[in-house]
């Protein structure tokens, strides 16, 4: 019973190139995943809507499974 409650997976998203230049689409998309400076680290859950918001600013950012 206890596997079943595992902890819900977590992705590690790193900001490593500036938003200055990017497209505003981009910059909203740093932005709405809380990410301010560069190197800042924010864990956000392993779903479809954070998957496609990594997909759109890939470019930019790092990312790890937490």
């Amino acid at each position: 019973m206890a596997a079943k409650k595992e902890a819900a997976k977590m992705l590690k998203i790193t900001l490593v190139r500036s938003t200055i230049g990017q497209v505003p689409k981009a910059r909203a998309t740093v932005a709405a995943m809380g990410l301010r400076k560069l190197h800042q680290t924010v864990e956000l859950p392993d779903n479809a809507a954070t998957r496609g918001q990594i997909q759109r600013v890939r470019h930019m950012v790092k990312v790890e499974e937490a």
